[in-house]
């Protein structure tokens, strides 16, 4: 497999372990992505008026989206990243107090505050089930799942890859049962697209929002919102514009801009730069013309094996089998230690750039693996964490226990 990092803006001077964060834009990506800007700057009017260009360019980009994500076109729109798109289902659903939203120990801080600030407001309520670990087995996750369900859960919200533990959750089971219950499925899919295959319309969730900028490659600022038909009229703009109007769910309604009432709602939102949307055809079509299934393939191959070595070298279990990582992460638990000093140690002596943080009870490093990694940055960053795990400071405060 040739490596691609030649067709990356990275600084060639940093081992860049991090994708995960926030993702890479290759070259001819980024460079689609500044015609765009430009195109916009040349003739802002012509650009940003709905009629004359925007609403039709941001169409044909849903069309290749969502053909890309098996899905509907009409059933995605654009949004700028996946919190903000959560944001929307989030404080959109009519929960009232004593309802519950049923979620994991394993979710994205920010997410955790949205559900926070919309419980304050409604007086719903959050109920956390603890993942079982080391995750082997989807029987036990569909179970532990099952189980947090009572008669008062109204929504089930979950990530399909988790950020900071790299866990692939099985949530096709989930998501089938929570719809014979009438309960609404919430899908983080921030890690998802690009990264594993996706088919939004046959998983079934009634609402899933993904970032592009991540494993898709697309610049940053570029996300989709995916919502069931049924739902779509539920849902509010977190900022009211031109594009919402007041009939917007009455029978046969449409949007003022060609669109559905949903689309246009959503789309239109005051001043905006769309340039990163736009690009995501561009960065569907570089990672096809480079073979990405070969080079996700390749990239898995690495994180595996440098897993294993980082378990090797400090002894601690993995937090799950293969099966239920995510393919190109890794999260390694590691001794206690200070992670802030760790990560820092990486980055002022090694130039590597990969996070180092406290999760629950662990010490934990994710490892992000991209086309443009090499076998030779694996190697160093064993050879690191082997002099580094010696040196690193005990941690301020002591593990509180699982």
């Amino acid at each position: 497999m040739n490596n691609l990092a030649s067709h990356f803006l990275l600084d060639p001077d940093v081992t860049f372990l991090n994708h995960g964060s926030f993702g890479a834009a290759p070259r001819p990506v980024f460079e689609q992505y500044q015609t765009w800007q430009r195109q916009l700057e040349h003739q802002p009017v012509a650009f940003l008026e709905p009629t004359r260009g925007y609403s039709a360019w941001l169409r044909e980009a849903r069309e290749v989206v969502a053909g890309y994500l098996g899905a509907q076109a009409d059933d995605l729109v654009g949004v700028t990243n996946a919190t903000m798109g959560l944001n929307i289902v989030a404080q959109s659903l009519p929960l009232a107090a004593g309802d519950e939203i049923l979620t994991t120990d394993h979710e994205y801080p920010a997410l955790d505050k949205t559900w926070a600030f919309v419980t304050r407001r409604t007086g719903a309520r959050i109920a956390r089930v603890q993942v079982p670990i080391p995750l082997v087995s989807e029987q036990a996750f569909t179970e532990a799942l099952l189980a947090g369900i009572t008669e008062r859960t109204r929504v089930i919200f979950l990530s399909h890859i988790t950020s900071a533990t790299a866990l692939r959750f099985p949530i096709e089971r989930i998501i089938s049962e929570a719809r014979a219950r009438g309960i609404w499925t919430v899908i983080d899919g921030a890690h998802a697209p690009g990264h594993i295959p996706l088919e939004l319309d046959r998983l079934g969730a009634d609402f899933y929002a993904g970032n592009c900028h991540k494993w898709m490659m697309s610049p940053k600022g570029a996300a989709f919102l995916h919502v069931r038909p049924e739902w779509q009229m539920m849902l509010n703009p977190l900022v009211i514009s031109h594009g919402w109007t007041e009939d917007r769910d009455a029978p046969g309604a449409v949007g003022i801009y060609g669109n559905t009432p949903f689309i246009d709602a959503m789309e239109m939102q005051g001043t905006r730069d769309p340039s990163a949307f736009l690009t995501v055809p561009e960065a569907i079509r570089f990672s096809a013309e480079h073979d990405w299934d070969g080079v996700r393939q390749h990239c898995a191959e690495m994180v595996t094996a440098t897993a294993a070595r980082v378990s090797a070298l400090t002894g601690l279990a993995p937090l799950s089998s293969i099966a239920f990582r995510a393919p190109q992460m890794a999260s390694k638990p590691l001794p206690p230690c200070d992670p802030r000093w760790l990560h820092q140690a990486l980055m002022d002596q090694y130039n590597i750039e990969i996070p180092v943080f406290r999760w629950q009870d662990h010490v934990v490093a994710r490892i992000s693996v991209q086309g443009y990694n090499t076998q030779a940055q694996m190697d160093y960053l064993i050879e690191a964490l082997t002099t580094l795990l010696t040196l690193a400071p005990e941690p301020e405060h002591p593990f509180a226990s699982h």
